[in-house]
């Protein structure tokens, strides 16, 4: 891996930035399924594990199930060689019946009954997410000689999607932890979460500065970390853009070299470890969805109000506080546009997807027809509700 590059690479084009696959587009133009529907490109999620690897050499994958846990999508990374992050025992399962060896699996939730790390012991899952004492107490006491990820608390600045409230501690409990770890008989190692779809890329870089520092002063106290988690943030595609994967490559592995170049060559000697999920299967999918009404509060208003049959409850969770704001294409794009609140069908008044971002739609877009909702692969299957208002879950097709 070249980590002395003077400048970044110049950015080249992926297919992030098109507006779907041509066996998206085939299966839509043929499809007589019912709405609303998302429909993933398992080839690009593999194009998208390519391009990761190519941009981090020196990072193993972690595919983070939570993002979309199909077992198409996980069979294809099986046969990558990807390793996966769980969040549950269920998603233990389903990684194994996808075929990946339970060494591979990395159960990275920090909040964990004592009866479900046994569990992952029992079916071969031996590394664990811990952000306090107790945590890592019950780690040891179910999983002896087990190895355990620290994680450092992030503010996620840069962040549209940020993680900082929850999870993490501070560099010194980090410090402390380590070093209790190894006490203890455990492997350890550090993680730190950036936030997901990170746009700032000096973030890896500020995290192993930090890093960098707590690891030194938990090995002079005796502690051997083995291991970094540099966790996920890699973007996907919305409406406001992102750097290149090329660009985020070249800051994660600048800065690798800078804090930790006994992480990266071929002399490495601690294991690099990231955990994508939105990246991998964000542009990988379309969410079909129809318009149900168009309607104005009053004669007067220029803002329509455009109800789709998808909303919060049913996979658009992330468009909470409007964070994540998806591309959308309509059979009338060209046409005269104009302003637009955009909401879901249920009786629940949070049930608005964007009222503040500014939307605009086709004029003579209308009851009937389809809306579609672009990078839709990552987060929306695993939030949409098992039936709020009577409506089913969100369903899911691969090509």
């Amino acid at each position: 891996m070249t980590t002395n590059a003077a400048s970044p690479p110049r950015s080249r084009p992926h297919r992030s930035s098109s507006i779907s696959t041509a066996k998206i587009d085939s299966f839509l133009a043929s499809t007589d399924a019912p709405t609303p529907f998302v429909v993933i490109d398992v080839d690009m999620v593999a194009e998208r594990y390519h391009q990761l690897v190519e941009a981090v050499p020196s990072a193993r994958v972690y595919y983070a199930v939570k993002a979309n846990p199909g077992m198409p999508i996980l069979r294809r990374l099986v046969g990558l060689g990807s390793a996966f992050d769980v969040a549950s025992p269920a998603e233990i399962d389903m990684c194994l019946a996808a075929g990946a060896a339970p060494e591979h699996i990395s159960y990275g939730n920090t909040i964990k009954k004592s009866r479900d790390i046994a569990y992952a012991v029992s079916m071969g899952v031996n590394r664990f997410t811990v952000d306090c004492e107790p945590e890592l107490r019950k780690v040891a006491a179910a999983a002896p000689g087990g190895s355990v990820c620290v994680r450092l608390r992030h503010d996620c600045g840069g962040a549209d999607w940020p993680l900082s409230r929850k999870f993490g501690c501070d560099p010194t409990e980090v410090e402390n932890l380590l070093v209790l770890a190894g006490d203890l008989g455990l492997e350890c190692g550090v993680s730190f979460h950036v936030g997901s779809q990170q746009r700032d890329l000096e973030a890896w870089n500020e995290s192993l500065e930090v890093v960098a520092a707590l690891v030194r002063r938990a090995r002079a106290r005796g502690a051997k970390p083995a291991f970094i988690n540099l966790g996920g943030g890699f973007p996907g595609t919305y409406r406001e853009g992102a750097p290149s994967i090329d660009a985020y490559g070249h800051a994660v592995r600048t800065a690798l070299a800078a804090w930790f170049p006994d992480a990266v060559g071929p002399d490495a000697v601690m294991e690099v470890m990231v955990e994508p999920g939105r990246y991998m299967v964000a542009d990988a999918g379309v969410l079909r969805s129809e318009v149900v009404l168009v309607s104005r509060r009053s004669p007067l208003d220029t803002e329509r109000w455009v109800y789709l049959d998808c909303g919060k409850f049913h996979g658009l969770a992330e468009t909470m506080d409007e964070a994540i704001r998806y591309r959308l294409r309509t059979p009338h794009d060209g046409g005269p546009a104009g302003p637009v609140a955009i909401a879901g069908p249920t009786c629940d008044s949070a049930d608005v997807l964007y009222e503040k971002s500014a939307y605009e739609l086709p004029l003579a877009l209308a009851e009937g027809d389809m809306v579609d909702i672009l990078s839709a692969g990552a987060y929306t299957t695993t939030y949409s509700s098992v039936g709020f208002n009577g409506f089913p879950p969100l369903q899911e097709h691969f090509v």
